[in-house]
């Protein structure tokens, strides 16, 4: 199963202290070292090794590759050489400068920096050739432990390197993160907020220029001075054009970091200036303010702190020029766990986890009305409103799960955004009518395919329903919903709940009460069971396929004989393994109820119904299912094209009635749990499934 369960409800966003170890070994980074250190040896890391696996996945090197420790490059390798800055960071080969762009934001923030990069190693006492850095992943933070082999070529880094040869920071950072999305060509294309937010645990702004607010500059301005980190790149309109440059020295799609923003008095005028750098560093700014600038005088003639930091790699310019060449810029901005103690104020934060599984939670957007509700469903409570206004004021942030990763897999990252809907005075999962008569209150700008999709809502105190989706139905992801709020905001996930409502069995009728057609049954069970008056799975098998033939309203093969197991599981009282009578005719009222209920949801008359009825189907029969047992139903009984016949849906709910009623008689005390000894969970598992699980098999309920 592709997707693991997750425990339903709102998670606490993590403070960095802690970060999660994630070797193999289940080690820390100083358990490891202290390892090596005692053994006497460098540390190999076997989760990421020396190899073109941990290179490409799709191609092989052009040329062959020599992985070397820096000491093997270097006879005086330092970690950080006169601090982290942002001329450390030089692009390779590898198509990265997003990454480096990220980077190069990173250095300006040094809280943000000392997190992403622990203190605790260098190359001097206590080296082992072991090192690690802390990401954010998915509101959780991991740390990385790398080896320091890295590739080279001639003796030079292929990689990202700094300019200063016996530094080596920026490759290793480079090497963790790749170690993190699962090779090096994992990293080749993106956009510099994903690192950002990779680095700081912080949520995306996202401002084309076109539609930029008048006050932008402020804007900029103020992000910068509390250690947001701030990206901007040009648009490209095709591949071809993609690392075009421009007359003026800018690089189409190429990933810039903003770096600083002033203004400056020059010939009595107020100018505002931007600076931003460019990591390739092949090419830069000509225009006015640069250095190759004409009719202005380079930036050292202006007497200015912004201008006096202006180095190699760094290219200054107008704000109105930047908002004249640039098309776009992106903001991580530092959420509450972040960096700033004395912010103004914290945003409270709250976290879902969830999946977009094929045939039961893929719905799609709204424009699949048939599939759009069965999407997962976030209840959100605004119940206080922002100081001093009408309204509340909230963050929502989508963001799809480990597409970088799964790119050698052949995942791309999907189009996806989201919905919110006023909650009616409702408690359960909306179904497809209400959104049939219901538009909107608010929604993502747009769907797109990007990592992470967010935007900014004031609406008034209430409950809402917030609903993430893919833009196509039936594509499959794991999401990470993250929603921020000025004040507290209590969210619910409405897919988690389990309920059961199941009738009691009626008593069998006595037999001079008998209905005609029980009297036909009962002259059809003397001829198969004889005289004893049981039957087994094998001849119910018989018995049922008979009748079920001559109903002209259902469409179906036959009833199984996995089907008729399950049913003397279910309704044998006796424990013999065959089926009385009288426990026949019980279980013929059931099974009319469930044709009937099938019959509701097959709409095109053609012996299936599309699993994603299933979960109001079920729900009709008495059974309320969290998503995750939806999944798990789905992925157990449907077929390819995600449709369920008659005997499928029969074993599902006979194998459901028999859990619950197991689990019913089992917990006298408590309605939500039960304990279980190992001699008592396999006669449970072997009675409520028909079938012994094979190895490593998915047993659903």
């Amino acid at each position: 199963m592709p997707y693991l369960y997750r425990a339903p409800g709102p998670q606490a966003h993590p403070v960095p202290k802690d970060a999660r170890t994630t070797h193999s070994s289940g080690q820390s980074f100083e358990q490891l070292r202290q390892e090596c250190l005692q053994r006497g040896t460098l540390f190999e890391d076997a989760d990421f090794p020396a190899s073109n696996s941990s290179l490409f996945y799709s191609e092989r090197p052009q040329v062959p590759f020599v992985w070397k420790r820096p000491g093997e490059i270097v006879k005086n390798p330092e970690f950080i050489l006169g601090g982290a800055t942002r001329t450390d960071i030089c692009q390779g080969e590898l198509g990265d400068c997003w990454l480096l762009a990220a980077i190069a934001s990173l250095t300006l923030n040094q809280k943000a920096l000392a997190r992403v990069i622990p203190q605790d190693q260098s190359f001097g006492p206590g080296y082992a050739g072991i090192f690690h850095f802390q990401f954010w992943q998915h509101s959780e933070w991991l740390d990385v432990v790398i080896d320091d082999r890295l590739p080279t070529f001639r003796d030079r880094l292929v990689f990202l390197h700094s300019a200063d040869h016996n530094e080596f920071w920026s490759a290793l950072l480079e090497k963790a993160y790749a170690k993190l999305n699962g090779s090096y060509e994992a990293l080749k294309g993106g956009s510099a907020i994903e690192a950002m937010e990779d680095f700081t645990g912080g949520v995306a702004e996202t401002f084309q220029m076109k539609e930029a607010p008048e006050n932008f500059y402020e804007i900029l301005e103020k992000a910068l001075k509390r250690g947001s980190l701030l990206g901007c790149f040009i648009d490209t309109g095709s591949a071809a054009e993609s690392e075009a440059r421009t007359p003026f020295g800018l690089i189409k799609g190429h990933a810039y970091s903003v770096t600083g923003i002033d203004q400056v008095n020059f010939r009595g005028q107020r100018i505002e200036l931007i600076r931003v750098r460019n990591p390739w560093g092949q090419v830069e700014w000509n225009g006015s303010w640069s250095d190759r600038s004409p009719d202005i005088p380079p930036w050292r003639s202006v007497s200015s702190r912004f201008t006096q930091q202006a180095a190699l790699l760094l290219t200054g310019m107008a704000f109105k020029d930047f908002k004249a060449h640039f098309d776009k810029v992106e903001i991580c901005n530092l959420t509450p766990d972040a960096l700033e103690e004395d912010a103004v104020h914290k945003w409270e934060v709250t976290v879902h986890q969830g999946s977009w599984v094929r045939g039961s939670t893929a719905g799609g957007c709204r424009n699949f009305l048939d599939t759009f509700w069965t999407n997962p469903q976030i209840k959100l409570s605004l119940t206080e409103k922002d100081e001093g206004q009408e309204e509340c004021s909230f963050l929502v942030a989508l963001m799809q799960k480990d597409r970088r990763k799964l790119k050698r897999f052949g995942a791309n990252v999907l189009t996806i955004g989201y919905a919110i809907y006023e909650c009616p005075d409702k408690d359960e999962h909306l179904n497809k009518d209400f959104f049939r008569y219901h538009a909107s209150r608010a929604r993502s700008k747009t769907f797109i395919n990007l990592r992470e999709v967010s935007n900014r809502f004031k609406l008034p105190p209430g409950e809402y329903i917030l609903i993430p989706s893919t833009f196509e139905p039936h594509q499959e992801a794991d999401f990470c919903l993250r929603i921020f709020s000025e004040k507290k905001a209590i969210t619910r996930d409405m897919d988690g709940n389990v309920d059961i409502d199941l009738p009691e069995p009626p008593k069998p009728t006595p037999p001079d009460q008998e209905t005609e057609e029980e009297l036909r049954f009962r002259a059809l069970f003397e001829q198969v069971a004889g005289e004893d008056m049981e039957v087994t799975a094998e001849e119910l098998e018989y018995v049922l396929n008979a009748v079920l033939r001559k109903k002209k309203d259902i469409k179906f093969k036959k009833l199984s004989l996995i089907s008729c197991k399950n049913i003397i599981s279910l309704m044998d009282t006796s424990g013999n393994g065959k089926l009385e009578f009288d426990e026949f005719k019980v279980f013929w009222d059931k099974l009319k109820q469930w044709i009937n209920l099938f019959l509701r949801f097959d709409a095109d008359k053609s012996g299936t119904m599309s699993t994603y009825e299933l979960r109001t189907a079920l729900k009709a029969a008495g059974f309320q299912l969290s998503s995750h047992l939806l999944q798990l139903i789905v992925l157990r009984y449907a077929d390819e094209e995600l449709q369920m016949d008659f005997d499928d849906f029969l074993n599902c709910l006979v194998r459901l009635e028999n859990a619950s009623r197991v689990f019913q008689a089992l917990s006298t005390k408590n309605k939500e749990f039960i304990h279980l000894t190992i001699n008592e969970v396999w006669p449970i598992q072997t009675l409520c499934s028909g079938t012994q699980p094979g190895p490593g098999r998915v047993q659903a309920p």
